[in-house]
């Protein structure tokens, strides 16, 4: 694999700096999710047997639509039900087209503030239709859509000043896997415990490569590519990419970049692949191609591959199933948007065009 100088970054930026300090911070707030499912799993056991559940809708906007797309698949693997992802405005607007045709369903509502207008207002109306039980993950536990659930899984050391959701989302993501494993197997819910500890390590490690790889003005074009459960984590990644530098960037299963957007790659792109264990040979086929064609391949791992496979590896050894630490995949892919963005003039903490709420105006609500 291609050598990464060494680069410090210790040093203290006035630009982005918020938004770097939740990035490098984020760990703790893992911990406190861990803690939070810890101390209700009891209520969510409770809830979930009571209603029975077969059938869950999982909703949000912006990355925790993303999230959702992480999360619905998740619960379908583990816990043997059917789970659709969708974004709030579809349940809101289109409510015939997402419903089940049993009219039955636990709703997962996905929300940083829990003030996000289509959130609310599909809520409300599924609730008003009594549709089913509502339970939320959020990051602050005085906000209308805790009012609106049944059970709320609050992780509020996922709080944050930024506009782009860093610590947020990965504390939100690491609640909802947390909450699979209380409902499946608490053994691995013990097993999670160790999650901060290395999420900690993978930041010192790979700080300097986000960096570099950040900074590298000969790459004008970022392609991530994730399946099955990394799929959601790399439309993610690809959000942060365009909302914090304003680069050109996309989000695709491995195997449909095949099927034309290939086209596109050559020695300016770096193509990102969050490499699953189920279907690894595959994945490595596609990003072995990428580099016949020319552009740079950064793989984020469980296991190692060697130099002749990957420019650039993220490899985490950490023992745990995918299914409970998806959660590693993010830290260094937010650290290559923020350094990305610092390098391009952006400031991360001000985002072009963007706010943290997204609150329709009275009068132009759905």
């Amino acid at each position: 694999m291609t050598k990464i100088d060494t680069v410090q970054h210790g040093d203290v930026r006035e630009v982005g700096k918020a938004t770097l300090q939740e990035i490098i911070t984020q760990p703790v707030a893992w911990q406190a999710a861990l803690d939070m499912v810890q101390a209700l799993k009891r209520e969510l056991k409770t809830l979930w047997a009571d209603e029975q559940v077969a059938e869950v809708l999982v909703t949000g906007c912006g990355s925790t639509y993303y999230l959702s797309l992480a999360v619905a698949p998740l619960l379908q693997q583990q816990l043997g039900i059917r789970a659709r992802a969708l974004p709030a405005s579809e349940l809101l607007l289109f409510p015939e087209t997402v419903i089940p045709p049993s009219g039955k369903a636990l709703l997962l509502t996905i929300s940083r503030s829990g003030s996000t207008t289509e959130t609310i207002k599909a809520t409300r109306q599924y609730r008003e239709r009594q549709l089913g039980k509502v339970v939320n993950i959020g990051c602050y536990g005085d906000a209308e859509l805790v009012a609106l659930s049944d059970l709320a899984l609050t992780v509020t050391d996922g709080q944050e000043q930024s506009v782009v959701q860093t610590r947020s989302f990965s504390a939100m993501l690491l609640t909802a896997q947390a909450m699979v494993a209380a409902l499946k197997d608490e053994q691995q819910l013990q097993a999670m415990q160790q999650l901060p500890e290395f999420g900690s390590q993978l930041i010192a490690a790979h700080h300097d490569l986000a960096r570099q790889l950040g900074e590298d003005t000969s790459i004008d074009r970022i392609y991530f590519l994730g399946s099955g459960l990394l799929y959601g984590l790399a439309s993610e990644a690809n959000l942060k990419m365009k909302e914090m530098s304003l680069s050109f960037a996309e989000a695709f299963h491995f195997m449909e970049f095949r099927h034309g957007p290939m086209s596109m790659v050559n020695k300016h792109t770096l193509v990102v692949g969050l490499l699953s264990d189920a279907v690894r040979d595959y994945e490595m086929a596609v990003l072995r191609e990428m580099r016949a064609l020319g552009g740079r391949t950064l793989v984020l791992t469980e296991q190692p591959v060697t130099e002749q496979e990957a420019d650039y590896e993220v490899c985490f050894r950490s023992g745990l199933p995918e299914a409970s630490r998806s959660v590693l995949y993010l830290p260094v892919l937010q650290l290559l948007g923020f350094y990305r963005a610092v390098s391009r003039g952006q400031d991360p903490d001000h985002p072009h065009n963007l706010t943290a709420v997204v609150v329709l105006e009275p009068g132009k609500q759905p």
